[in-house]
This record gives structure tokens, C-alpha cells and sequence, in this order.
């Protein structure tokens, strides 16, 4: 079973039992959090919950396992011959998240590959000779 989840402006699949980085969410170390932006659920079981945007009802759970912030990075801006240097350091907050249960909520859910095929077949290309002129 795997969750496709919307925070801190991206897009994660998470699986249970995965420690993932996303940007910083308020709270503290050990404490609970729900995440209610799920996009996609697979169940394991050959069914999809897709979410339009989001799946509803479904939450994903984990546990907060760390705050801290990532590597320095250095940005250094120059214009050659013009004397024009800016040097300057940052580094991006982060929450560590465990992820501890993946709850599909009621949802519609599709099977992953459908067996039927069209009943209607293609249109072709229309018949040059049955022009009007």
C-alpha cells in the first residue's frame, strides 16, 4: 500500500514504515501528524483511489522524528570587470516525518488496469470522395 501526498509544494509517494524530509511543519519532536492532501492511494490489492484534486477521506499519519535544517548552500553573484560581488548563505528548514498509517478514507477506487476494451472502434480519416463539390 503506497500514498501519493501534496506537502510543502511538492508531490511524495510514501509507503508506510518511510522516513521522509519535507519542509518545515509546526510542531514537536514525537508528535503525531495528519496529512489530509493525499492525491493517489494504492491499496496493494490491484485498486487505485484517485483523488480529483484529492482523495477524500484519506489521511496519511506520521510521527514527527526530527526539526532541524539542511546543508549551507553558497549563493555568489558576480558581473566580471564591473567590481559586482554578493555572497550569501542559506540553509532550508526541514521536519523529518515517519510515516505510520495510510487510511484510504471511504473513496470511489478504480481497478489499476482495465480488462475491457472500447466497444466503438476509431474513426478513421474522412473519405476524400465524399466531398461536396
Amino acid at each position: 500500500m503506497y500514498a501519493i501526498i501534496a506537502v510543502g509544494g511538492k508531490q511524495l509517494k510514501v509507503h508506510e514504515g518511510d522516513t521522509i524530509r519535507v519542509e518545515r511543519l509546526p510542531g514537536e519532536v514525537g508528535e503525531a501528524i495528519t496529512l489530509d492532501e493525499v492525491l493517489l492511494v494504492n491499496k496493494g490489492d490491484g485498486s487505485l483511489a484517485l483523488g480529483e484534486p484529492t482523495v477524500e477521506g484519506a489521511t496519511v499519519t506520521g510521527d514527527i522524528v526530527g526539526q532541524g535544517r539542511g546543508k549551507k548552500i553558497t549563493i555568489f553573484k558576480h558581473k566580471r570587470r564591473k567590481n559586482y560581488r554578493r555572497k550569501q548563505g542559506h540553509r532550508q528548514d526541514f521536519t523529518s516525518l515517519k510515516i505510520t498509517g495510510i487510511d484510504a478514507g471511504a473513496s470511489k477506487t478504480k481497478p489499476t488496469r482495465s480488462t475491457t476494451k472500447a466497444s466503438e472502434p476509431k474513426d478513421s480519416a474522412p473519405d476524400p470522395s465524399a466531398d461536396g463539390d
